[in-house]
């Protein structure tokens, strides 16, 4: 038998995904249209249900023909590339073989923020994307593209489900809230060319068989300004996720089959044209895969996510993803019910050709990546490259010029080796600074970390800062409490605050008594340390402002300029020692 032309490397891509195409059933083709989360077995197995997800591997690959899967979870290295061996194994024994593509949500950060990304585990660990847009070096933020496009490769992920952006920049100042863990900052300018740094780092100047494809996530629309959009698109950026959001302050003109108007008001971003095909597809030119946010379709799908049906929860589920495919959107983020698309192209109300439409875009992606060619990972491979001590030495090296020194009143640096007393910070990793204490009185200097969450997270072990920062703040009576006992240590002895931010925070009681402050986006008690005794150089700057009053923050909504009001940090604050 004759080898099909899809499989012929030698062939230009568009030949071989119209020989696919040509060869896919309905179903087939409505797999493709499904980006489905999975979880894997610690030892490297396939989970074949039983756990969190409703399905196992094997149904969804074999049966349901599913081929865009989202990796959960933090596992080994070895056990990982092994686990995609297998999971590749499984797709190349279906009909046509098609290879999975596996994506991934940052595993980068120092920290870990819960639907935003994974705290490093085996991978080099960097600041948050708020602590590289501190840094302001857009050839550092290539070369971490180029790690992160490394490690992800070794291990077999080959869509990054990131950089984001947030969805409310002013169109006026270029500025606007940066509430949303894993953005750039609220500097659309900054972010921007951020942005294009980091797509070049993932997919180098063209999408390819080394690239790890980029998803550019929750992309605004309906007004806002598209810049950083703009500059992903210019750097060639694979997908786009529009943000889960309904506008605010626009008005959907979308129209039924009939023509008359829908009837269901303002919804969410990934159903409205004027929303999602207008400003993406239109405007900007983009020719690559719309991908929905998570839960679109059947809701949130992690506690606290700000995803869902977003006005369109009298619909059924399958005229919401009518709705969806209607205004541009290609594929399902976080969803796994390809039968709802057969079932609308057999009832007539979507075509097979608005299908073939997205599911050109997502095999020729397959192509273009080389996954064809080469789908399988080395374990060995994998285990020498994540976490190198080349990767390793740049995250830690980012962490220190990340940092930003708020307030200094003459404490830093610190010299000799002082008697300290920590709070959040590991007592053996100070003894390599100073002669650590238990009792603040008998310190010459205390460093306290803290962190502000952006939401209540009832696993947190480190100590955070008490409400005032943006989101769903710990209940007042432990903040109170808190907050006491930060300032009874502040007012008996010099202390050295460092936050780290997720987001904006309020600050101001801390600021007064502080004798220094720092702030860090992710970053080790060495990191920070080292800057506070003179051992490296913070050069951080705040990516977006610090304000007064939590009623400020709660009063500017998604769009308002950081212009507004006085704030206690202006963006762009930072200072030298």
């Amino acid at each position: 038998m004759p080898t099909p032309d899809y499989r012929d490397p030698n062939l230009p891509v568009e030949e071989r995904v119209e020989d696919l195409l040509a060869r896919m059933t309905l179903a087939e083709k409505a797999g493709q249209l499904f980006h489905t989360p999975l979880t894997m077995n610690e030892d490297g197995t396939p989970a074949e249900g039983g756990g969190s997800l409703p399905y196992g591997t094997t149904e969804l690959v074999t049966d349901g023909h599913l081929t865009h899967v989202h990796l959960g979870g933090r596992y080994g290295v070895r056990e990982t590339a092994e686990w995609v061996n297998r999971l590749q194994a499984l797709a190349a024994d279906t009909r046509l073989g098609i290879p999975v593509t596996l994506s991934t949500d940052p595993r980068h950060s120092y920290t870990d923020q819960p639907g935003a990304s994974f705290a490093t585990g085996p991978f080099s660990a960097w600041p948050e994307p708020p602590g590289l847009a501190a840094i302001g070096d857009a050839e550092l933020v290539e070369r971490f593209g180029d790690t992160v496009r490394r490690e992800y490769l070794a291990v077999g992920f080959r869509v990054a489900v990131h950089p984001a952006v947030r969805a409310g920049h002013d169109l006026a100042t270029g500025h606007g809230r940066a509430d949303l863990p894993g953005t750039f900052g609220s500097s659309a300018e900054l972010t921007g060319e951020l942005v294009r740094a980091y797509v070049r780092g993932l997919q180098g100047p063209r999408l390819g068989p080394r690239s790890v494809a980029a998803m550019f996530t929750h992309v605004p629309g309906g007004g806002r300004s598209l810049a950083p959009v703009e500059a992903a698109v210019d750097a060639g950026c694979s997908r786009l996720m529009p943000h889960p959001a309904r506008p605010t302050g626009t008005v959907d003109r979308d129209r039924d089959r009939d023509g008359e108007p829908a009837g269901f008001g303002v919804v969410g971003f990934g159903f409205g044209r004027d929303a999602l095909t207008g400003p993406l597809l239109e405007r900007l030119g983009f020719d690559g895969i719309v991908c929905t946010a998570p839960g679109l379709l059947t809701g949130p799908t992690t506690p606290g996510e700000p995803h869902g049906e977003r006005g369109a929860e009298h619909l059924s589920l399958a005229e919401r993803a009518a709705r969806a495919l209607d205004a541009g959107a290609d594929q399902f983020g976080g969803e796994g019910c390809p039968e709802v698309v057969v079932e609308l192209v057999r009832s007539g109300r979507i075509s097979e050709e608005r299908v073939d439409a997205s599911v050109r875009r997502l095999l020729r992606e397959k192509f273009r990546l080389g996954l064809f060619e080469r789908r399988y990972v080395d374990p060995d491979r994998a285990e020498e490259t994540v976490g190198a001590a080349e990767f390793t030495a740049l995250g830690a090296t980012a962490q220190r010029r990340s940092l930003t020194i708020l307030t200094n009143h003459s404490l830093l640096p610190l010299t000799d080796r002082p008697n300290l007393y920590v709070d959040g910070v590991g007592a053996q990793t100070a003894s390599l600074y100073g002669n650590v204490v238990a009792d603040p009185t008998h310190a010459d200097v205390a460093v306290l970390r803290l962190r502000t969450p952006h939401a209540e997270r009832p696993d947190q072990a480190e100590p955070s800062l008490p409400p005032g920062s943006p989101g769903t703040p710990a209940s007042p009576a432990s903040g109170e409490e808190r907050l006491r006992e930060v300032l009874a240590l502040l007012d008996a002895v010099p202390t050295l605050v460092c936050v780290t931010l997720e987001q904006p925070a309020v600050l101001p009681e801390i600021v007064a008594r502080a004798a220094a402050l720092v702030a860090d986006y992710g970053a080790s008690d060495t990191a920070l340390l080292d800057v506070a005794f003179g051992r490296a150089r913070a050069e951080g700057r705040l990516p977006f402002e610090l304000r007064r009053h939590a009623a400020a923050m709660e009063e500017a909504g998604p769009g308002v300029p950081i212009a507004t009001g006085t704030p206690l940090f202006p963006y762009g604050h930072g200072l030298e020692i």
